[in-house]
């Protein structure tokens, strides 16, 4: 009977509340409830925190599912909050992660959705942040950053336009925040951030200087002002005072307003109250504070909250003439208004807030490395989802074969991927996998879509359809069922980047000889080299027979692909094939070094140890000593209830000791000498290897590791890095890039706004390496740079020192929500075998810059392998099909990136007359790393492309939901008087074809084309 009833009065509520807005309606800052002057006015800020993945699957998660592990069901939440806010035009909610959202938002019916609309459009219902995730900010990059808000802010302008668009960044839960993160909500076109988590030492500062809220400065030496946002330190992480969680799930007591009753509890409840509200009030400039009122899944049952929230304010302004405090339904939107029309001089920020610790012994900084396989695997993905768009984008698919639909699965998986429990390790195990099956799923989808791309720029005329492209997703170790089974086959070779590059191949095969012919049926000079016993472990390649290795250099033509035709055949016929050499121990009883050289680089090998020695680079004539083994940290052990028992576990990183225990003496050492690459293998223990390779005309060395499983039988948990050791003297600095993009100093054992107590001198040093880590002796002028093939844990411990966590596996949860320890025992339970790589450079400061950024870019947007089984010749072959193609009729410069190229789904965010695309280039360098590569870029739209023409560009905020030129964000007086500096703002016309960059700008267009066919 009850449930019956409610309808009903819901219809009536609806038809109320259509008739009372039909009038103009008003939102964003204008729709603001009003504040007293001469009060502390506090903001209530009704919200809910939905982790979109972490005890339970985001289905879980959505649906309410599996209650036993924890009571969250979004859909109630956003069921139940929608009625409350028809009740009365003064409330308001705010929402944040549309991965769950536009799941509701499609099982609506239309009146639904026209209520809905309403109180969007009345400012009730306010969208803060509007990714598709609150993504984590330590292993994210920036192009997968850019790329789900993109695909938040698009269903929000699709379906509520203007009103829809976010004002304000709400990241309230990731652990530590990224300076880039705050520069990219800026060219975004944020007015402000807020979060929840802020060092306990850097708090502590800040609230007795009242600078919990400033002016972040997001790329000082670059972007400067026009990368500027206002930054606030919520006061108590993002939940209500303590004894106001109104929420079923939470045990504080309701206001029990009737004074007949015995439990009432009015003035107890406005003391309690008015005291949090002053005492919040004292870290703050200004006399607004903002006070969440919800907390994770909470408002399930919405109208607790609401009838308590409601009491609450009325109790407290009846008193306000006395207390001068005066509360009122607001956003963070509302009250960034209220400080910005302060009128006071706010102090400013340029580091970040790396590394976070909430007390002493546990800082936030293992889940820089948790779940690295994970991590190498959202890597991976983005960088195929780049591949994806961009195909669709070229051939011009225009939705006829589904593209649309296929590339939104992986765009959506890919999303989800960024939030902070996700790609940052530290959700559960079930859910991980979870995580990951949609991120396959998401990958066969758009592997449809680079088939039918390949079928339509193959051909040389449409009445031939070229044989569907294979894919082999596990390259990675050496598993290719194709390659493995047939005789011959062709390779394709994409690439996404816009400029030409060549890249190493390593094609797993079973013959001892390969004849390789390139795209003008020339032969490819190729080695054969056989698996080791360590890949041959790993347990993932079950059912692989794959025996060898086949290697060779491929090039392949700037936003194009090449194809390569390999056939097994004798070694006696096959010129330019050689299988490799016998293997040679390094170590030997006369002590002899063993020297690795390319053209370009040398590695010197100790004979009496086989560990590497020195590194040098023949074209500088620079040479160091460098030393590089394994570290393996014992995880500290306890009960979590103090900060002297705190656990090492998927959070966070707590070494038992300041010291790791080395990797003992090699068991073993060797080398093999071939025609493209040298290789040195490492067996450090009997779960720790490493193959150093130089190949044939490449600037660098590249370190490949394997690790694990990782034993567990003594009952010790253990962390694992990879440690350089050079004889620079760094005087304890070292570099670490920011989400993929700017470069920050570290300083051992320092923060720049706090004299920090180092309670940890291992994990206190650890900062988030997203894809590189270098170390300088600015006496000498050398640098040595490692880059990553995924976002890891880094720190120079010790001067010329730099260490990477590659692994972990840990057997006590930290106390911190997970629940469970960071044990991932893999395919057979025993304990998962990763294999990852470094790629190291040494080098002056000039050209060292030049390798890191283009080398980043080359493996951030590694070129793409398909294969296809094949008998036809290459003559009969080349009759058909292309056998090298570019996309582009002029290659890029050097310092400038294609970041974004692809096809809208819908409409685009100015009115155009057909299906636009987004197009997004960046300069890839900051001022003054090089005196070449540093200047200011120019690239033509106009005639770039081969298969369309650029007719009319329209240039976007970054996010693509705005025109640039309609926005107009708020403006912030500082006490840093360079901060009145004019904004880098680009020097020609938003809509010319014309587009020139300056050092580390992105610039956003839609673009109208016409087929050139």
């Amino acid at each position: 009977m009850a449930r019956l009833s409610v309808y009903p009065l819901f219809g009536i509520l609806v038809v109320f509340f259509l008739q009372a807005v039909d009038s103009a309606a008003t939102c964003g800052y204008e729709s603001c409830n009003a504040v007293k002057e001469g009060m502390i006015n506090v903001h209530l800020v009704p919200h809910t925190h939905d982790d979109v993945g972490w005890l339970k699957t985001v289905d879980q998660y959505f649906y309410g599912d599996k209650s036993d592990i924890q009571r969250a069901g979004v859909q109630y939440i956003l069921d139940a909050v929608i009625p409350e806010l028809i009740k009365d035009p003064n409330k308001r909610f705010i929402y944040v992660e549309m991965a769950f959202f536009a799941r509701w938002w499609r099982q609506q019916g239309d009146s639904m959705r026209h209520t809905v609309k309403r109180l969007v459009n009345q400012g009730q219902l306010e969208f803060i942040l509007g990714g598709w995730c609150m993504n984590d900010e330590a292993s994210t990059h920036y192009n997968a950053i850019i790329d789900q808000h993109t695909l938040g802010f698009e269903f929000l302008r699709h379906n509520f336009g203007d009103c829809g668009r976010p004002r304000v960044a709400w990241q309230i839960d990731p652990f530590g925040h990224s300076r880039e993160q705050a520069s990219l909500f800026a060219q975004m076109g944020f007015d402000g951030l807020f979060f929840g988590r802020l060092d306990y030492q850097d708090k502590f500062v800040r609230a007795i200087s009242k600078t919990m809220e400033m002016v972040w400065k997001g790329s000082p030496s670059n972007l400067k002002k026009t990368s500027d946002l206002f930054t606030g330190a919520l006061f108590r992480g993002y939940g209500p005072p303590k004894g106001f969680c109104f929420d079923l799930l939470c045990s504080d007591d309701p206001i029990m307003d009737d004074d007949r009753m015995q439990d009432y509890n009015v003035p107890q409840k406005v003391e309690m109250f008015v005291n949090a509200s002053k005492e919040w009030a004292l870290a703050y400039a200004t006399k607004h504070v903002l006070m969440p009122m919800g907390s994770d899944f909470n408002y399930q049952s919405a109208n607790a909250w609401f009838k308590n929230l409601d009491k609450l304010i009325k109790h407290v302004n009846k008193q306000s003439n006395t207390s001068k405090v005066n509360v009122l339904y607001s956003t963070p939107s509302c009250y960034l208004s209220s400080l910005n029309k302060a009128g006071i001089r706010w102090p400013t920020k340029e580091d970040d807030f790396f590394p976070y610790a909430h007390r002493a012994h546990s800082f936030w900084t293992g889940y820089f490395s948790s779940r690295p396989a994970l991590k190498e695997y959202v890597r991976r993905t983005n960088n195929f989802l780049q591949v994806c768009k961009q195909m669709d984008a070229i051939a011009m698919l225009r939705d006829t074969d589904n593209s649309t639909y296929e590339i939104q699965i992986l765009k959506e998986a890919m999303g989800v991927a960024q939030h902070h429990d996700a790609v940052s390790g530290t959700e559960k195990q079930p859910v991980a996998y979870d995580y990951a099956q949609r991120l396959a799923r998401g990958v066969a989808e758009c592997q449809k879509v680079v088939n039918d791309a390949f079928g339509k720029l193959s051909p040389f005329n449409t009445s031939v359809s070229p044989p569907g492209q294979q894919f082999c997703n596990s390259l990675n170790i050496s598993v290719c069922g194709l390659t493995e089974n047939y005789k011959q086959f062709t390779l394709t070779v994409y690439n996404p980047l816009g400029q030409a590059v060549t890249s190493w191949v390593r094609i797993p095969v079973v013959g001892k000889a390969y004849e390789v012919k390139g795209h003008d049926d020339s032969s490819v000079p190729s080695q054969v080299i056989p698996l080791t016993k360590d890949t041959k472990r790993i347990p993932e390649r079950q059912g692989s027979i794959a025996q060898n290795e086949l290697v060779f250099k491929t090039s392949v033509p700037a936003l194009g692909f090449s194809v390569y035709f390999i056939k097994k055949s004798n070694k006696a016929r096959v010129k330019f094939a050689q299988t490799t050499s016998k293997k040679r121990l390094i170590k030997n009883k006369e002590g002899t070094d063993t020297v690795l050289k390319n053209e370009h680089v040398s590695l010197t090998f100790d004979g009496t140890n086989g560990r590497l020695k020195r590194m040098r680079n023949l074209n500088s004539d620079i040479e160091i000593g460098l030393q590089q083994g394994f570290y393996c940290y014992q995880g500290h052990t306890g009960n979590n209830t103090e900060d002297i028992f705190q656990a090492s576990g998927a959070y966070v990183f707590r070494p038992n000791s300041t010291k790791a225990f080395k990797s003992k003496q090699f068991e073993k050492s060797y080398v093999r000498e071939g025609r493209v690459v040298q290789e040195v293998h490492q067996t450090f223990s009997p779960w720790v290897t490493q193959v150093i390779r130089l190949y044939e005309g490449e600037m660098h060395a590249e370190f490949e590791w394997t690790v694990g499983p990782i034993p567990i039988a003594d009952g010790v948990g253990k962390e694992v890095a990879s440690a350089f050791l050079s004889t620079l003297d760094t005087k304890g600095s070292f570099y670490t890039d920011a989400n993929g993009r700017e470069i920050l100093k570290r300083q051992r054992n320092e923060r720049a706004t706090w004299l920090l107590k180092q309670t940890e001198p291992i994990a206190g040093n650890f900062y988030p390496v997203n894809s590189r880590i270098y170390v300088k002796d600015e006496a000498l002028g050398i640098q040595l740079t490692v880059l990553t093939d995924r976002s890891q844990g880094g720190s120079s411990i010790i001067d010329g020192g730099i260490q990477l966590m590659v692994h972990r596996r840990l057997l006590y949860d930290d106390g911190l929500g997970v629940g469970e320890p960071l044990n991932e025992t893999g395919l057979d339970h025993k304990g998962l075998v990763v294999r990852g790589k470094h790629y190291v450079f040494l080098g002056g400061f000039e050209e060292s810059a030049a390798f890191h950024r283009k080398m980043a870019l080359r493996l951030y947007m590694a070129p793409s392998l398909s294969f296809i089984p094949y008998v036809m010749k290459y003559t009969n072959w080349t009759k058909y099909f292309q056998t090298q193609w570019s996309g582009i009729n002029y290659t890029l410069p050097a310092n400038v990136h294609l970041l974004t190229l692809e096809q809208w789904g819908g409409p685009g965010a100015v009115p155009s007359s057909s299906q636009p695309y987004i197009i997004r280039l960046e300069h890839i360098f900051e001022n003054g790393e090089h005196s070449q590569l540093s200047k200011d870029a120019t690239v033509n739209l106009q005639g770039l492309f081969v298969t369309f023409t650029v007719d009319s560009v329209t240039e976007l905020t970054l996010g693509a939901n705005m025109a640039l030129s309609d926005l107009h964000r708020l403006q912030w007086n500082t006490t840093d008087v360079n901060m009145n500096d004019a904004p880098v703002l680009p020097t020609d016309q938003t809509d010319s074809l014309v587009v020139k960059l300056t050092p580390m700008q992105i610039r956003t267009y839609q673009v109208q084309i016409k087929s050139r066919t």
